[in-house]
């Protein structure tokens, strides 16, 4: 069977919401709006680790972006950078067509849009220095998966359209 060569990277808890700070989860699972329209266009899915959860576990208190900004987690967002680029040099190097980055705004490392979380700061540098362009988008704060109010899902799907 042929390949899409298609493949979008996601913060890790689009597929897996039980790394979420309990308080802030906002889905049972994954997001499965979110990934049956990657599903339904052929996309793979690329998962980014959580730094979060690296850094501090499971049982971990709701931080700010100024409370993880330290020169410790700085580092290991930067060497998960460094390893994100690497794939994304092979999926193109072989190619791949990268749809884009899927973001969670208002998170500490990674939101993409307005106040940019520490992991998404260090990968779009990496990606910069990389010469890799991507789309971007953000899952909305307000976006509880099923809940279609806000209409992010056909936003979502215009992103991949477009990005296609």
């Amino acid at each position: 069977m042929e390949r899409s060569k298609k493949v979008i990277f996601t913060s890790h808890c689009i597929l897996n919401q039980n790394t979420v700070v309990p308080p802030l989860a906002r889905a049972k699972g994954p997001y499965r709006d979110i990934v049956e329209v990657i599903f339904n266009n052929g996309i793979g899915i690329h998962q980014l680790p959580c730094p979060e959860y690296r850094y501090l576990g499971l049982k971990r208190k709701p931080m700010t972006k100024e409370e993880y900004d330290n020169e410790e987690f700085r580092k290991l967002c930067k060497d998960i950078s460094k390893d994100i680029v690497t794939v994304m040099k092979e999926y193109l190097d072989n190619g791949y067509y990268i749809i884009g980055l899927i973001g969670i705004n208002g998170s500490p490392t990674c939101s993409i849009i307005g106040d940019r979380g520490i992991l998404m700061e260090e990968l779009l540098s990496s990606c910069r220095e990389a010469n890799i362009e991507l789309n971007l988008i953000d899952v909305p704060t307000d976006y509880h998966d099923g809940e279609n109010e806000k209409g992010f899902i056909d936003r979502f799907k215009e992103f991949i359209s477009n990005a296609c």
